[in-house]
């Protein structure tokens, strides 16, 4: 998995639009190989990240759980021990 790709599932406040577009951006550049697409390739690149990012949302949308939501910012200071545990 693309180790810029965050969950988003399950957080107060509920994933912007911004975030979903950030990763299903992240996700259609792995698939491809392409960081910015040659012209050529441009109007495929932009529908894949749309598509990506529709399912997505559906995805998000149609979720449930019994846990309570996560909070980003304790999250966010987990993932900063996590890596300064892993390197130091």
């Amino acid at each position: 998995m693309c180790r810029n790709i965050k969950t988003l599932f399950n957080f107060e406040p509920p994933a912007s639009e911004d975030e979903i577009r950030a990763s299903a951006l992240q996700f259609v550049r792995k698939l491809s190989g392409f960081n910015k697409p040659s012209q050529a390739n441009q109007a495929a690149f932009d529908r894949a990240v749309e598509e990506v990012s529709d399912a997505a949302r559906r995805l998000l949308s149609s979720l449930h759980t019994q846990a309570p939501p996560r909070d980003r910012t304790i999250e966010a200071e987990k993932a900063k021990e996590r890596s300064r545990l892993r390197f130091g």
